[in-house]
């Protein structure tokens, strides 16, 4: 297929255009980057363009570099969005939380929808944050959004994945914690962890909705060409753990001492409102991939982990 896509120049991309490229698909790369940095190298039969541009600039969607390598597309792949977790949510932090995935998502449904041959399918990003925080419920993808600045968010960036011209088949991922030892959470883990001096976050007690960098950019290259997928889907493993239990999976497969937690004070003190991502936590199941029979090279932490964590890993 020929693809366009927006968010994929970084931790999830490194991977994620590798494995387009080996299955054969040609992609085209839009980033506010230099075109010329990398979105990770690989071999295959699939080409790679890189085009600069800032996403939620309107204008960015008049230039006819862009509109032509729109019009071309098969597929559009859109994780575009400013992290979440990394900074306080200072109300300017809010705006670009809001305007990366919201204007972003609105200016390319309307670019796909002027043209003559729109592509056939847009995957679209999401996160599990949609469902808000609980530390004893339980969320499938028929369970509504909550009504925090997260769930909204989440709520407002599918619907607007959700306004794509008649024709397009949408799928939407609800993301959980991605786990790749180059990036996200663990890639900041495991410094500490390595030195011996890692523990849980928090409680320990909340839940961590995870998945392996790898089976997220294999869901991903399948909801791209298997017309089976279309809606919302939790792109989550199906075993879900505790922090105090993934603190003592991360130990174990590393051969350190798990034992001194993060006080939760310490993160909201660098973070504020931000450290809920990590401090409270939602129970998530894949239960539309489940019944889709996908199947997860990595279902559990442990393996997870170990294959994040080797020697040959990114």
């Amino acid at each position: 297929m020929r693809l366009f896509l927006l968010g994929c120049t970084g931790f999830i991309g490194r991977e994620l255009v590798p494995l387009l490229q080996r299955k054969g698909h040609s992609c085209t790369l839009l980033s506010r980057q230099p075109a010329s940095a990398s979105a990770g190298g690989g071999s295959g039969s699939g080409s790679v363009v890189r085009l600069q541009g800032d996403p939620a600039d309107s204008a960015t969607w008049r230039r006819p570099d862009v509109l032509e390598a729109l019009a071309d597309a098969e597929g559009v792949v859109n994780l575009a969005g400013e992290p979440i977790a990394d900074q306080r949510w200072t109300p300017e932090h809010r705006q670009r939380l809001l305007d990366s995935r919201l204007v972003t998502t609105t200016e390319l449904v309307e670019a796909m929808g002027r043209l003559s041959t729109p592509p056939l399918v847009l995957v679209n990003g999401s996160a599990v944050g949609y469902y808000g925080n609980s530390p004893s419920g339980s969320f499938t993808e028929a369970s509504p959004p909550a009504a925090d600045f997260l769930g909204q968010l989440c709520a407002q960036w599918e619907a607007a994945a959700d306004r794509a011209t008649l024709g397009i088949r949408v799928v939407k991922l609800r993301i959980g914690i991605v786990l790749g030892a180059d990036g996200g959470a663990l890639g900041k883990m495991l410094p500490v962890f390595r030195t011996g001096f890692g523990g849980p976050v928090g409680s320990g007690r909340q839940w961590m909705s995870w998945i392996e960098r790898t089976d997220l950019c294999r869901l991903i290259a399948a909801a791209l060409v298997d017309p089976a997928f279309a809606g919302a889907y939790n792109a989550v493993a199906p075993t879900p753990v505790t922090m105090q239990a993934f603190a003592a999976s991360l130990g174990q497969v590393l051969g350190r001492p798990s034992l001194l937690p993060v006080p939760a004070p310490v993160l909201q003190l660098l973070l504020g409102d931000g450290a809920k991502v990590v401090l409270e936590g939602q129970q998530v199941v894949p239960e539309r991939l489940q019944k889709q029979g996908f199947s997860f090279q990595y279902p559990d932490v442990a393996s997870a982990l170990a294959a994040a964590t080797s020697p040959g890993s990114r």
